[in-house]
């Protein structure tokens, strides 16, 4: 690895922290600030940033020390901040939340920086995480709850014996010494390593994209018989840059350029990793109480608490107002028929959806947690219906995936979802769906000698039935047999009645 003291905006190693943090497609941070002796009314300063930036096999690892004492700390923080919620770097750190708190808390009490704090790192992996990973699949069980020290991961994982003596040291001291800059680079750089023990791992559980499935409209950019290392990495940021115009709000293509809402022009990830972090990647998200003080904290907890769940609960709420298309639409090459996921909280919603027509699936578990939802909802092109203000802290990694549903009984939530989604709902849609499993019925219906043998030793028809001229419907999924019966007829009037269609 190769060391840079950035101290100055105006220096060539500022200079080489924006070209690395440009060609970095995974970085790894940590932060030092001189340790607090006794318990104080206020956050810790932080003094010194560190990130180590992963520029490739065939280069040597860049790791920057940001001298947060003399660097003009107005002029970076867009940086830092690009930096943190990039979508195209992951970000790994050590329990990194708390170094994220005093570093927020360090900015904004900086003249020049009110009110510029940090609000979120995405696409962030925990080294706890991997670790925990690694332990599972290694011997088949759980980690232990009590978190292990970085030495000792280290040592476990690498065989790296690291040092913690100068972590205490004081580090808002000037000049550092070269052990103090040393300790700090490699407390970074480590974590970029355990990451590679990690991504070895899982070489067998990633698989590259088949190009069949590469959205036709990039195709013309990905084809062509330059194989050079500079072509192919030209024309993989060009195709980048048009996935990016397509999904991202706020981004639109003007003569053939891409306007970015970032400062920071990043490489694209690969599909490896992009398939890591969209699997075991994490967010980090700072609420109002993450920043107060341990002694603001305890005279205004009880005040505070209820109104700080409900100001982040507000925020996550009105930040997933559906905006932009939704998958299954044309201009991204969806068949135009609406699909939807619905978790455990809105179940009941399937069936009514079901009942119209809609394609309204559920997960196959019983208690699936956010990944497999995610996964499922991304690889079956559905929006992901949910009431779990948990879910939405995952948006970035599901960009127009995910919907919170406002209204609490299901009648209202049916014409919210068909509002919000502009769903076209007739009748001749209504009960076309199995409403056991949202399975498609056969295309012709069965007589009642046909339904009588399609039900042995699996479904009972009534005797009422026998003598009535009936048609019977069976889904092709689950085979369960339907007939236009009473139940039949009250369940098409009352959704001609909730979707106010006309006879």
């Amino acid at each position: 690895m190769k060391i840079y003291l950035v101290s100055s905006t105006d220096s060539a190693e500022f200079t080489r922290l924006k070209c690395s943090l440009a060609r970095s497609t995974v970085i790894a941070l940590d932060a030092e600030w001189k340790p607090q002796r006794s318990v104080s009314s206020s956050f810790p300063i932080v003094t010194l940033l560190q990130v180590a930036c992963r520029l490739g096999h065939d280069s040597d690892d860049d790791v920057f020390l940001i001298d947060l004492t003399s660097i003009h700390l107005p002029s970076v923080w867009e940086l830092l901040n690009d930096m943190f919620v990039s979508p195209d770097v992951l970000k790994l750190g050590f329990r990194f939340k708390q170094d994220l708190v005093y570093l927020s808390w360090t900015f904004t009490q900086h003249h020049g920086c009110e009110g510029r704090r940090f609000h979120e790192v995405k696409h962030y992996m925990d080294i706890t995480s991997i670790y925990n990973h690694l332990q599972h699949k290694r011997f088949g069980r759980k980690a232990p709850k009590d978190i292990k020290s970085l030495a000792a991961i280290c040592m476990e994982l690498l065989d790296i014996s690291l040092s913690k003596e100068l972590q205490c040291s004081d580090w808002s001291h000037r000049p550092l010494t070269e052990e103090q800059k040393l300790y700090a680079a490699t407390d970074a750089h480590c974590l970029l390593q355990i990451f590679d023990v990690f991504k070895s791992n899982l070489v067998e559980e990633i698989t590259l994209q088949d190009p069949k499935d590469i959205n036709v409209g990039l195709k013309d950019i990905l084809n062509g018989s330059d194989c050079t290392s500079k072509i192919v990495t030209a024309k993989l940021c060009k195709a980048a840059d048009v996935i990016r115009a397509m999904t991202e709000n706020g981004q639109n293509i003007t003569n053939g350029m891409v306007s970015r809402k970032t400062t920071l022009n990043t490489m694209p990830m690969d599909e490896n990793l992009l398939k890591i972090v969209r699997k075991y990647g994490e967010r980090i998200m700072l609420k109002e109480s993450d920043l107060l003080p341990r002694i603001s904290k305890r005279k205004t907890r009880r005040r505070a608490s209820l109104k700080n769940v409900k100001n982040t609960d507000k925020h996550l709420v009105c930040s997933m107002d559906w905006q932009g298309p939704p998958p299954w639409d044309s201009s991204l090459g969806g068949d135009g028929c609406p699909k939807f996921l619905l978790d455990v909280m809105v179940e009941g919603l399937a069936k009514h959806l079901r009942c119209v027509g809609i394609d309204a699936a559920v997960p196959p578990s019983k208690k699936p947690d956010s990944r497999e939802l995610l996964d499922q909802a991304l690889k079956e092109s559905r929006v992901l219906l949910t009431r779990d203000t948990k879910l939405l802290r995952h948006q970035d990694l599901a960009k127009h995936q995910i919907y919170r549903v406002k209204s609490l009984l299901k009648n209202e939530q049916l014409l919210e979802v068909i509002e919000t989604f502009q769903l076209k709902i007739s009748g001749d849609q209504l009960m076309s769906r199995c409403t056991k499993c949202n399975g498609r019925f056969i295309q012709k219906p069965l007589t009642i000698e046909e339904a009588i043998e399609a039900a042995k030793g699996f479904q009972r028809i009534p005797n009422c039935l026998f003598n009535k001229n009936l048609e019977f419907w069976q889904c092709m999924n689950c085979h369960q047999l339907y007939w236009e019966g009473t139940q039949y007829h009250n369940a098409v009037q009352k959704f001609m009645d909730v979707c106010k269609l006309s006879e």
